[in-house]
């Protein structure tokens, strides 16, 4: 019983140290953030999307020759419309996994150096932070990025040769179906892939996080001083493409499982027939459309979520 009490206790402690960390503006920001930048570079996210499950296996499947090729073949097939096809759960995804990631990952470092704003965390424990906040966003929010990889994928009706069981109307009817035909195994295809993918986010707040350190080290500016909009953007566009030039795959790999045209029986499964069939570029595929996306959609988060974030919350 003492030890039941002790180990109560303990997690009372732990949870008491925490609470007083939490800040709901790095919600509103984070949310803030990813929403507008969703509105304004969706059609990039589908294209993306669209040239990574394309394997070149699946026949009626529209062939892209590239983003112009993909872009006129879309507005041809599916008018304006076809390239905001799952904008719906993108919004609301982006905004609820940016918001709750600066959620999480402000409260962990908050939580790290004990709410002492006079300490600077080194870079694995941004790494560590930052991974922890990407692991507890990716279990809340991954059924919203399955049920837009969906809709991104729905194609012209002569292209769509699947059942009645997997054609969509929006959001919510993609949610009923996904979740009466496929369970809540089926919401949570793509997770293996998007834990490894973790990994992408780590490592990008912390060359985020180092540059911004050394950035004002050098310059003896103090360290909870809000920078300029350029040294945001330089360090937020620096440490995406760093980043996602080494973990891509791990996103071709969740879009592919998610792909309501394939049937894939696991992580294993997609990586090998990518190699088999195209080989170690099949990897990389939409990789260019994914830098066009990413690449000013983390400028956008970052700058606004750094404008708007307190920043005496932002010294770590």
């Amino acid at each position: 019983m003492k030890e039941n009490s002790s180990a109560t206790q303990r997690w009372r402690t732990s949870f008491n140290r925490v609470l007083p960390q939490v800040r709901y503006e790095h919600l509103l920001a984070g949310v803030v953030g990813g929403v507008t930048s969703t509105l304004v570079l969706h059609p990039l996210d589908l294209l993306k999307i669209r040239l990574a499950v394309n394997d070149g296996q699946l026949k009626s499947r529209p062939q892209y020759r590239g983003i112009m090729n993909a872009v006129s073949t879309i507005l041809k097939e599916e008018g304006i419309r076809g390239l905001y096809r799952g904008v719906a759960p993108n919004c609301w995804g982006a905004g609820t996994s940016w918001g709750l990631y600066f959620l999480f990952y402000n409260c962990i470092k908050s939580w790290m150096v004990e709410g002492s704003s006079d300490k600077q965390l080194g870079p694995g424990r941004h790494m560590m932070a930052a991974a922890e906040a990407g692991l507890l966003t990716l279990v809340i929010t991954n059924p919203i990025t399955m049920v837009k990889t969906r809709l991104c994928l729905q194609y012209a009706d002569h292209h769509m040769h699947v059942p009645d069981t997997r054609r969509y109307s929006g959001m919510l009817d993609a949610f009923h179906k996904v979740y009466k035909y496929e369970g809540v195994t089926g919401l949570y295809k793509g997770l293996v892939p998007g834990m490894f993918n973790v990994s992408h986010g780590a490592l990008q707040f912390m060359i985020y996080e180092e540059m911004k350190k050394a950035y004002v080290n050098h310059f003896n500016i103090p360290v909870h001083a809000k920078l300029g909009t350029v040294e945001y953007l330089t360090f937020a566009a620096l440490s995406k493409l760093l980043s996602a030039s080494v973990t891509y795959p791990y996103q071709l790999a969740r879009a592919r499982l998610q792909d309501q045209h394939r049937d894939y029986k696991g992580l294993k499964e997609v990586v090998l027939r990518t190699w088999r069939y195209e080989g170690f570029r099949g990897f990389y595929k939409g990789v260019t459309a994914y830098f066009l996306h990413v690449t000013p959609n983390i400028c956008i988060v970052f700058l606004m979520y750094e404008k708007l974030a307190p920043s005496p919350e932002r010294r770590f």
